[in-house]
C-alpha cells in the first residue's frame, strides 16, 4: 500500500507557487517569503532563532511566530548580554508572562544559551562564525516533494554536538537542522517555489 504525499507546493491567490507547509496562515506566507532560507549572519538574530526553535520543540513553528513578538520583548531583543544576567527572578517573571511558552527548562536553557554565545563570542570572535563553519561543503539536491527533505544530516548533527560541548540547551539534530533551513545554511524551498531562486545562494 503506498500513500500519496502532500503537494510539495500551492498556488496562492497572487498566482505564486510556494511550499505548501506555509499555506495555511498569511503570517507563515509571509516568513516563507521574506525570511526563511534567506542567510543571517547577525549574533543577536542567530541566538534568537536557537532559543525560539527549540521553544518550538513539540509545537508548530506558526505558534511560536505569533508570540515572536512578545518573546522578544520578554527577552530584550534577544541581546546575550543582557540575557545572559538573568536571574531567578527573572524566570519567575517569565513563568508567568501569557504571552511566551511558558516551560521552565526552555526559559532557562535561554539563559544558558545566551552565557554559552558569550563565551563563544569570547573565543571565536562571533556566534556567526561557528553556526556557519557547518555549512554543507556540497549543496543538497533541489527537494521536489518532502521525501526529499532530511530530519536532520551529518553537519546538524556536528553542529549539535558541537553546540552542546560548549553548553548550549535544545539543540537537537532535528532542531538545529530546522534552525539551518531557516538561518539560509541550506536551501529546501521546494524546486517550483517562487522563493527558490530568491534564496538561493
Amino acid at each position: 500500500m503506498t500513500t500519496t504525499q502532500p503537494a510539495a507546493t500551492f498556488t496562492a491567490p497572487d498566482k505564486l507557487k510556494r511550499c505548501s507547509w506555509c499555506a495555511s496562515d498569511p503570517i507563515y506566507i509571509a516568513y516563507h517569503d521574506n525570511e526563511w532560507g534567506r542567510p543571517v549572519h547577525d549574533d543577536n538574530k542567530l541566538f534568537e532563532k536557537i532559543c525560539l526553535e527549540g521553544f518550538q520543540a513539540g509545537l508548530s513553528w506558526l505558534t511560536i511566530l505569533r508570540k515572536r513578538e512578545n518573546f522578544r520583548t520578554a527577552f530584550k531583543g534577544f541581546d546575550p548580554q543582557v540575557v545572559a544576567k538573568f536571574t531567578l527572578r527573572d524566570v519567575e517573571r517569565l513563568m508567568k508572562n501569557q504571552g511566551i511558552v511558558r516551560n521552565r527548562m526552555k526559559i532557562e536553557a535561554t539563559i544558558a544559551n545566551a552565557k554559552a554565545t558569550l563565551k563563544v563570542q569570547r573565543e571565536l570572535g562571533s556566534l556567526d562564525a561557528l553556526i556557519w563553519s557547518f555549512t554543507p561543503k556540497k549543496p543538497a539536491k533541489m527537494p521536489k516533494q518532502f521525501g526529499d527533505i532530511p530530519a536532520s544530516t551529518p553537519e546538524s548533527k556536528a553542529l549539535s554536538k558541537e553546540l552542546l560541548k560548549r553548553g548550549f540547551k535544545f539543540v537537537g539534530p532535528t532542531t538545529m537542522y530546522a534552525a539551518m533551513q531557516s538561518l539560509g545554511l541550506v536551501n529546501d524551498h521546494f524546486a517550483t517555489c517562487h522563493a527558490r531562486k530568491t534564496s538561493d545562494k
